[in-house]
């Protein structure tokens, strides 16, 4: 049972990993709007394509390479000290993603204000990071689930299905988070409220 529990842990944390988040929101937004806003698919394509290289492939790769010349131990980067450097890293790529979305995709002015949000997120974990080992996974899933109720707020709508999916996503994060001993569970609620109130109060500030 242990090693299930293990590799329960694990998987999640890869699945959940905070560098894929925008892509699986962009993923549900394509979804979502597609059924209220018709666009040609190359729209959401480029949206797709930007999302995942900026946000995900381009700063996994500079961490990769700073695991393999040694500068830190391993992608999720468990030591607090190691952390700085990698994030403002991946706040660079989340700023051009907001600026690609915004003025060259021209997006919905939710989604960019998401996007703001989510570049904002990654900046207060790095300058948190700095005293307190916040949890970034819960940051990223806290940001999912705002970006949610974003969307729901800009149509009118309540996703229900959707959002209680993601509570149920959100709770299993948690819990690997704490059975692999990453994070206390203080550390955890915290990363989720940053998260959650980034994507949520940001959009409203910028496009309200």
């Amino acid at each position: 049972m242990k090693r299930f529990l293990n590799i329960l842990a694990q998987s999640v944390s890869i699945v959940c990993y905070p560098l894929w988040i925008p892509t699986y929101g962009i993923l549900l937004f394509c979804c979502a709007v597609q059924q209220i806003l018709p666009l040609p698919p190359r729209y959401w394509l480029v949206s797709l394509g930007t999302t995942l290289f900026l946000t995900g492939l381009l700063p996994l790769s500079l961490i990769g390479y700073q695991v393999h010349q040694g500068y830190i131990q391993d992608i999720y980067i468990d030591r607090r000290e190691d952390r700085t450097l990698a994030y403002i890293e991946t706040a660079l790529g989340f700023g051009f993603w907001w600026y690609l979305l915004a003025f060259v995709l021209k997006v919905p002015s939710w989604l960019s204000g998401i996007a703001i949000g989510a570049t904002v997120s990654i900046l207060l974990v790095a300058l948190i990071n700095r005293w307190w080992k916040i949890s970034a996974h819960l940051t990223g899933m806290g940001g999912l689930l705002g970006g949610v109720l974003t969307y729901a707020l800009a149509y009118g709508t309540f996703p229900s299905a959707l959002i209680y999916t993601l509570l149920g996503i959100t709770l299993l994060v948690m819990y690997a988070r704490l059975y692999l001993n990453a994070h206390t569970p203080w550390q955890v609620i915290a990363g989720l409220a940053l998260g959650l109130l980034c994507t949520t109060l940001i959009p409203f500030f910028f496009y309200g």
